[in-house]
């Protein structure tokens, strides 16, 4: 009878184990199925900057990285880029296309033995639109700016789209890149880009010829 009472028992306290483990199953798959059911992400509705109303996009530059991952922009659109720079070092923004990426590239690392943050002078193709802002350590910087409203190696590009990207000798090497995201007023992507997420980031100058040189 004794054996018998603690067999019953035994049963019994299992019991709760088991539907714990059911429970915990169902939950799972609920949590799978609607994560499933989730669609890409979106970008949040963008109203575009105008010269009399510009949109603040602020990039922050910190251990060899820039925040946020994805800048967006809506071509046309007048915006007040503030840039902070978190870290010890200086450094410095360069928005716009691979060949602008890869002038800054040659003409910064020509003068790598000098203080940081210079200005060499960088000679690029005509029609690349850019952008670049040096930031001192602990500084923050504002500047206006019209993003062109058919940016040459945009939307529809084939050689990577644009980027953010630091150029003070050795800043690139260590990740300070990332791409650019053209949307439009409802913050819907306005092309695919592979460059957005990443897939075909590049050294500059990573074909063998420099922009500067072209």
């Amino acid at each position: 009878m004794c054996s018998r009472r603690r067999s019953q028992s035994t049963s019994v306290r299992r019991r709760p184990a088991r539907a714990f483990v059911v429970v915990a199953a169902a939950v799972a798959i609920m949590v799978v199925v609607a994560g499933c059911d989730r669609g890409p992400a979106v970008t949040p509705r963008i109203t575009p900057g105008t010269s009399t109303n510009p949109r603040a996009v602020v990039i922050v530059a910190a251990d060899f990285q820039f925040s946020p991952p994805v800048v967006d922009l809506v071509p046309g659109e007048t915006v007040v880029v503030q840039v902070v720079n978190g870290g010890l070092a200086v450094h410095e923004t360069v928005i716009g296309p691979m060949p602008v990426q890869d002038a800054w590239e040659a003409a910064e690392a020509a003068v790598a033995g000098g203080p940081p943050g210079p200005t060499p002078v960088v000679s690029v193709g005509p029609g690349l639109e850019g952008l670049r802002i040096v930031v001192a350590s602990g500084e923050r910087k504002d500047v206006g700016w019209t993003v062109p409203v058919a940016p040459t190696g945009g939307p529809a590009a084939t050689d990577g789209g644009w980027f953010v990207g630091c150029h003070i000798p050795g800043h690139w090497a260590e990740g300070m890149v990332v791409p650019v995201r053209f949307v439009g007023p409802d913050g819907v992507p306005l092309a695919t880009l592979g460059a957005a997420s990443g897939d075909t980031l590049r050294t500059p100058d990573q074909d063998g010829a420099s922009a500067a040189s072209r």
